[in-house]
């Protein structure tokens, strides 16, 4: 059985064999720890002189990551959590996304920020969030989020290929997840389409015609799976599942081609409500598609507990999700 962590961590190892170039770097990554979620294990070993340590300063990382890549290496930089990327805010917003603007692109920055995010294990306010949001719509910034579908190894290859800066969305729990396979386990019931090369979208087709259109991402996935089977089996409630890679920039393509069968969207996020993923999702839709009703499935707008009751209360569950489906 191969996980998502597989997957990432067999990614890194393949990258760095076949490109010099590429280097990896941020906090507490040397074996035998292997990083706080072991996406590097086994990196420092195999590659001694291009896993780099670093000093506890995500700021200093960033800059230092942006550097690199400005002088033809192709780094990989790890913010142990992702609530961190608040100190990387300016790094990567104020000159790793605009320097091949700044500079009439004569210059790229080939830079991946792997930030694992996300709460559902107790780490409290400071250590679950689910901040991406705060970077999307940052002009020159991809911004790219795995799921257990398709091969999360193979999106971050991509991330990796690419010229311009891209930060890469890890969900904590997605670590452990198998990979997914259509016609497989509770997915038997559903066809899977995809597109989008090379940060892909998949679409999970119900099989009778869908009432309702169910858009989501990284982790998120996996509450929309199981609220999808709910809907159907208990409640007839037919829905196509829509899950992006790619966050931003945005392209809505796939979506807008199911809401003009449904008429019906329905948004599901780990971040908070106000202003989020969804939101901007919805927003476009809604320009896009005639006659289009909205809902939006989001965390409530607090800090995240250190309490599990109190955290479930805070954080989208599949119980929310099917409340908003049934209440079109």
């Amino acid at each position: 059985m191969t996980t998502v962590l597989d997957s990432l961590n067999s990614a890194l190892h393949s990258a760095m064999e076949s490109d010099p170039r590429l280097y990896v770097l941020g906090e507490d990554l040397l074996d035998p720890y292997g990083g706080a979620f072991k996406v590097t294990r086994g990196l420092s070993t195999r590659f001694p002189e291009r896993v780099l340590t670093t000093p506890i300063s995500e700021a200093a990382i960033l800059g230092a990551a942006t550097g690199m890549a400005l002088r033809g290496l192709r780094p990989v930089a790890e913010i142990m959590f992702g609530d961190f990327v608040t100190l990387i805010a300016d790094q990567v917003v104020n000159h790793a996304a605009k320097f091949r603007w700044m500079y009439n692109d004569q210059v790229r920055v080939p830079l991946v920020v792997r930030a694992p995010m996300g709460g559902r294990r107790g780490y409290g306010p400071t250590h679950s969030q689910s901040l991406e949001k705060m970077f999307l719509g940052v002009p020159g910034l991809k911004v790219i989020a795995p799921s257990a579908l398709g091969d999360p190894g193979a999106l971050l290859l991509a991330a990796i290929a690419d010229e311009d800066p891209v930060l890469f969305v890890e969900h904590k729990l997605l670590y452990t997840r198998p990979l997914l396979q259509a016609g497989q386990g509770d997915l038997a019931d559903f066809a899977l389409e995809s597109g989008g090369d090379p940060f892909p979208y998949f679409v999970l087709r119900p099989p009778a015609p869908p009432r309702l259109t169910v858009a989501t991402y990284g982790y998120n996935f996996e509450l929309a799976r199981a609220a999808a089977l709910e809907l159907m089996m208990e409640h007839e409630i037919f829905c196509d599942l829509l899950v992006f890679s790619q966050l931003s920039p945005f392209d809505l393509t796939p979506l807008f081609a199911s809401l003009t069968q449904t008429r019906r969207l329905l948004t599901v996020e780990e971040g908070t409500l106000t202003l989020g993923w969804g939101a901007e999702v919805a927003a476009r839709a809604v320009e896009t598609v005639s006659g289009l009703q909205v809902r939006r499935v989001a965390a409530r707008d607090l800090p995240i507990a250190n309490s599990r009751p109190l955290e479930d209360a805070i954080l989208p569950q599949v119980a929310d999700i099917v409340a908003a489906a049934r209440s079109f």
